[in-house]
């Protein structure tokens, strides 16, 4: 695997890329990074693959961060335009509203889809938790203590290791400010949800849920399948939330069925 910055908009983007072939782009999810995906990049190696940072966690830059889903969205659409050109994109949770977000703007840069775990609205509670989350990343302590709590909630399999998670989890945000900024650009779809502009998509989508998932439920995949017109539903069998954590195998098998 080969390890690049690339400079858009205003940050530095740190990604990892591996293999050859067909281009896909991999988008993380809250308080992740790059390496959340190395099971899958170093699986498809039939592939060009390339998972980054998103701004604000990892080794990516946070710049001048605005809070909205825009920006991130704009940030995946600079990355492609820049390093890959033309790719399906698949993103999990926070990454995959930002991956809709892009398809739904940039059809000819986003040629397919695969969302893992993912919303396109949010309600009152799940605001606010993420508007209380942002508040508290100011609070090393406070945000360490969330972040176990809210870790906990996303893992169904009794034989992950909670406290080394939670510390792989915690390393990925630094000072918070990135985890701020992203929390408060996904509390921004309750007022704002993204759901109007699934519509535009024409390209593939699969919609990936978990059989156990508390925080993004069947209901929030059932509302992506009504408004997106090419999509299908493939289920992860006994996981959480962090299916990829969960469940590693069933997310392969399940996106190598979506990449075809």
């Amino acid at each position: 695997m080969q390890t690049a910055t690339a400079v858009l908009n205003d940050i530095r983007t740190h990604y990892c890329a591996a293999g050859s072939g067909p281009a896909v782009v991999f988008v993380h999810g809250l308080a992740e990074d790059h390496r959340s995906w190395r099971r899958q990049q170093e699986e498809f190696s039939g592939h060009r693959t390339y998972a980054y940072d998103v701004r604000g966690h990892g080794a990516s830059t946070l710049g001048t961060a605005d809070g909205t889903l825009e920006q991130l969205r704009d940030d995946l659409l600079a990355f492609l335009a820049e390093v890959p050109g033309p790719a399906v994109c698949v993103g999990f949770s926070l990454g995959g509203t930002v991956v809709l977000s892009a398809a739904a703007e940039r059809p000819d840069l986003v040629t397919g889809v695969a969302v893992l775990g993912t919303s396109s609205v949010v309600g009152r509670r799940a605001a606010e938790i993420n508007l209380q989350r942002a508040e508290e990343a100011a609070d090393p302590a406070a945000l360490l203590a969330s972040l176990r709590e809210d870790t906990r909630m996303m893992v169904a399999s009794s034989t992950v290791d909670i406290d080394e998670l939670v510390a792989r989890r915690a390393a990925t945000i630094g000072d918070g400010a990135g985890f701020a900024n992203a929390a408060t650009a996904m509390a921004g779809i309750r007022d704002n949800p993204l759901t109007p502009a699934l519509a535009a998509i024409k390209q593939p989508v699969t919609v990936i849920g978990a059989e156990h998932d508390a925080l993004c439920p069947r209901k929030a995949a059932d509302i992506l399948l009504e408004a997106l017109p090419h999509a299908a539903y493939l289920e992860i069998p006994g996981s959480g939330h962090l299916m990829n954590v969960d469940n590693p195998d069933a997310v392969t098998a399940a996106l190598r069925t979506a990449l075809g």
